[in-house]
């Protein structure tokens, strides 16, 4: 089934791991505090759900917090070459994914911003990848292909591209965020959500090898 389809389709416990999931991949790039989304995670993983949506707003603030505070506590990032990647509009983009996340646990707005985190995440590694032309409208329509497509990316791995175009860390994304809501879909409970953590650890891992293979290229 394809990206689109699976978010359409998901509850509100998968689109929250979903956003988050994609918020979690790219936090390194804001704050080097890999636990900092940790609480927020194990409110998703709560079984009941009214103690998932009565928790979820205090949660979501003290994970804002936390990330901010990880943020200004962060090295400053070395002043980039004139045609490096633009760190700045990544980094702006993971912020506007963590001020997007809504206060109310709903399918509604839950729905709205996986939506939104899974398009802001695909940019983001888009903007690291050596394969298209990042920020282009091609590469935006392609990306708007790849996540309604049901096979493009379905075997994908990373360091292979998809039989799309997209580079292969779009494509390595574009799995993980599919994994993540079938894993969601089929598996009930904390058990689905640690192996959604485990898919986003993994990709996490994946872009910051790539960020920092980047710098050393350009120190």
């Amino acid at each position: 089934m394809s990206l689109v389809k699976l978010i359409a389709q998901a509850d509100a416990r998968g689109l929250a791991a979903s956003g988050l999931a994609c918020l979690d991949r790219c936090l390194p790039l804001l704050a080097d505090d890999a636990d900092v989304l940790r609480p927020l995670w194990a409110g998703v993983a709560v079984r009941e759900q009214a103690v998932r949506e009565q928790d979820w707003p205090e949660r979501l603030a003290a994970s804002r917090r936390a990330v901010e505070t990880a943020a200004s506590e962060a090295e400053p990032a070395p002043e980039p070459e004139p045609d490096a990647v633009p760190a700045e509009e990544s980094v702006a983009l993971v912020r506007t994914m963590l001020a997007s996340a809504p206060s109310e646990w709903a399918a509604g707005p839950l729905r709205d911003w996986a939506e939104s985190c899974s398009l802001a995440a695909l940019e983001i590694h888009q903007k690291f990848d050596a394969v298209g032309e990042g920020g282009s409208a091609a590469a935006a329509e392609r990306l708007a292909r790849a996540r309604e497509d049901t096979v493009a990316v379905s075997d994908a791995v990373d360091g292979a591209e998809s039989t799309d175009g997209v580079g292969p860390l779009v494509a390595g994304e574009l799995r993980r965020q599919i994994r993540i809501l079938e894993i969601l879909a089929e598996t009930d409970g904390p058990a689905g959500v640690r192996q959604a953590m485990d898919q986003s650890t993994e990709g996490q891992r994946v872009l910051r090898a790539v960020v920092s293979r980047r710098a050393r290229a350009q120190s």
